[in-house]
């Protein structure tokens, strides 16, 4: 029994079940979750691939399924929004992916932006405010977030990035695991830091087996070449550095992540994603299972 109350709906994201998207979305709801984050970036649920017929027909299926959409999930890859030279196509795609969202149900697209730098005088830094600031106000114009996924760098840099945006229409998707892994960042008081800008969260746990540079892990313009940054990344994936585990069995102290959302009165998703591990569904359902334990009815009183 916990001393703390989640009241959260719960999501998944689909697309760590590894099956095709319908098969997915049905095995969701069997689990018992509330909702589902649905990848937009390639493939059948690229917006370029969706007719306006197509994307009615999915909103009606999910929601026959008694399924929300979370949020969709925009991240672009590459450095994010580090490179001022593709950023007008990754702004256009972005935006688009966003307009799916709203289309399907969910007001939120969470991506990965890059490694914010430490320097603000960085040309870096300057580019991906550039983009942040475009997409932030397209966003906020529709009453909606691009929501960036916490871990490449400390929250205190992050939020210092936000806050020099002239909205919250950039905004977080706040992953406590990243934090362990990478930057060894406490996610409680991650929270705290950032609870004017969380709109979303994952869950996932993970241990940090020893420090590792972010760049390493997310890439970054500039940064290595060739051969070398593919042997870091088989390295970094080899679980030498860190390694993502099943709920409660991590560094992430549930407990108390939990209590700090509520502190700040977060009323989102709890959306899990697992992206190791050769037995998903059995790792998802097992999750469910645990957030549910945090959940009122199941206390014995």
């Amino acid at each position: 029994m916990h001393n703390v109350e989640v009241t959260n709906k719960i999501g998944v994201i689909v697309d760590s079940l590894r099956l095709p998207i319908r098969e997915g979305l049905k095995a969701v709801k069997e689990m018992g979750a509330d909702g589902v984050q649905i990848y937009a970036v390639a493939g059948e649920m690229d917006p370029r691939n969706l007719s306006t017929t197509s994307r009615k027909e999915l909103k009606s299926y999910i929601e026959s399924l008694g399924l929300e959409i979370s949020a969709l999930c925009g991240d672009l890859g590459g450095h994010g929004f580090q490179d001022y030279q593709q950023n007008q196509e990754k702004i256009e795609k972005s935006k688009r992916i966003l307009d799916l969202a709203m289309e399907l149900g969910t007001n939120i697209v969470t991506t990965h932006i890059g490694i914010i730098p430490e320097e603000k005088e960085s040309p870096i830094y300057e580019t991906m405010q550039l983009a942040c600031e475009e997409l932030g106000i397209y966003a906020k114009r529709m009453n909606a977030y691009f929501a960036i996924e916490t871990g490449p760098e400390i929250a205190s840099r992050l939020k210092s990035f936000l806050d020099s945006l002239s909205t919250n229409g950039v905004s977080v998707n706040f992953d406590p695991a990243n934090m362990v892994m990478v930057t060894g960042d406490d996610p409680v008081e991650g929270v705290k830091l950032l609870k004017d800008y969380i709109v979303h969260t994952h869950v996932k746990d993970g241990i940090r087996l020893k420090p590792v540079n972010p760049s390493d892990v997310y890439g970054a313009l500039g940064y290595g070449g060739g051969t070398d940054h593919e042997k870091i990344a088989k390295m970094v994936a080899s679980g030498e550095y860190f390694r993502e585990v099943p709920l409660g069995k991590g560094a992430v102290d549930f407990p108390k992540y939990f209590a700090a959302l509520q502190e700040i009165q977060f009323n989102g998703y709890l959306t899990i994603e697992r992206e190791v591990g050769t037995s998903p569904v059995k790792d998802i359902s097992e999750a469910i299972e645990f957030i549910k334990t945090f959940k009122k009815e199941s206390y014995n009183s």
